[in-house]
């Protein structure tokens, strides 16, 4: 497919978190947070896996108490993906889950309180090769900082964003990356506008307690989607009011509609009318259900009429366009015809088998499939 629009990324410092790169050209990567319990290990597993599957690179667990960490022990040595720590005030959290294989820090070295503690846990996180994130917030901004600016602004979350970078400047830790959340898409865009002219390390984009999962999937996707299109951002995290494995879907969902990631099966679909030859909606449900296992790219496009059908679907890899009869299209020819009634199947068929063969041919034949962003 001819996607003419490209995005330039801002240029920054590449980290890796375990496994996973972040930064410099490494893809934008997609992570969530689980809101289990984290002292129920299995529980917390479970749900880690859960986001995997839907694609997650990236896993964020809070680490309340010392208890915490010792059941984090258990869940990092459990997890497919790479896990963040969130820490908050005590630093010797964030010694014991960096002993325990953190495979980053999300800690703010300005709360940590004592120069010493914050020399311990930067050592540390040297010692054992790990980054750390700074997460600024505008909900827990710093008393003076309230003061100067009177109320949260992009300028005063930028200042406090720095105030924790000179402190990891000074002990020459430069494996860091940031994030300047407001529940304000204006207010965190601009925040983060700002920072990225002044830091060469990556951007963590996140709007904080964006809301449900409606409104807070639209709001994420107006605030990032400013950013992203703009080259700013180089890890995200969608914040709902819902299961995380929403979060990750609506993350990829952003990233495969400015054509950043290329992840998963991109279902292009008709709104429905009354033109509709089967109906579109319940089709486009039940394949959505049906594939989501699916991390291979692949376009299919589910269009319910000949208006606009055959077009789409031969822009596709596979395509199927009501009509009378229906019409298969593969690699952008027609196929065969497929009853309403055969449809999700015919189509889900279709689909596995070419990834299947993309699949074969990759251990050894010749056709050519798009690379997993």
């Amino acid at each position: 497919m001819l996607h003419a629009h490209h995005i330039s990324r801002r240029k920054s410092r590449q980290i890796k978190v375990g496994s996973v790169l972040i930064g410099g050209d490494a893809p934008i990567s997609v992570q969530t947070m689980t809101n289990t319990e984290t002292t129920d290990v299995d529980a917390t597993v479970a749900q880690i896996e859960r986001a995997v599957k839907v694609g997650a690179d990236l896993v964020r667990v809070s680490i309340p108490s010392m208890e915490a960490a010792e059941a984090f022990g258990l869940i990092r040595k459990r997890s497919p993906v790479p896990l963040i720590t969130d820490i908050h005030f005590d630093y010797k959290i964030a010694l014991r889950v960096a002993e325990l294989g953190a495979d980053c820090l999300r800690i703010n070295p300005g709360n940590i309180g004592r120069d010493d503690r914050v020399q311990a846990v930067v050592q540390s996180a040297k010692d054992h090769g790990i980054p750390i994130r700074i997460g600024v917030n505008a909900g827990s901004l710093e008393k003076d900082l309230q003061k100067k600016y009177g109320e949260p602004t992009p300028e005063a979350l930028v200042e406090s964003a720095l105030r924790h970078v000179e402190i990891l400047d000074r002990l020459n830790f430069h494996d860091f990356k940031v994030s300047v959340k407001a529940s304000d898409v204006f207010m965190a865009v601009e925040a983060y506008r700002l920072l990225a002219q002044k830091i060469e390390q990556p951007l963590h984009l996140g709007i904080t307690e964006a809301g449900g999962f409606r409104s807070g999937a639209v709001k994420s996707s107006i605030g990032l989607g400013m950013l992203l299109a703009e080259g700013i951002g180089d890890t995200i995290r969608i914040s709902l009011a819902a299961d995380p494995v929403e979060e990750v879907r609506v993350g990829f969902d952003i990233l495969k509609s400015l054509h950043l990631r290329n992840k998963g099966v991109n279902i292009i679909a008709c709104p429905s009318c009354s033109r509709q030859e089967f109906d579109v909606i319940r089709t486009v449900n039940l394949l959505e259900a049906r594939l989501e296992d699916i991390l291979e790219p692949l376009d299919l496009a589910v269009i319910g009429c000949v208006v606009n059908g055959p077009g789409e679907a031969r822009e596709a890899d596979i395509g199927l366009a009501g009509g009378q009869p229906n019409l298969l299209y593969v690699d952008g020819k027609p196929s065969h015809k497929v009853t309403e009634a055969e449809l999700v199947d015919e189509l889900e068929r279709q689909v596995r088998a070419k990834i299947a063969a993309a699949k074969d041919s990759a251990n050894g034949g010749t056709i050519p499939i798009k690379a997993i962003g």
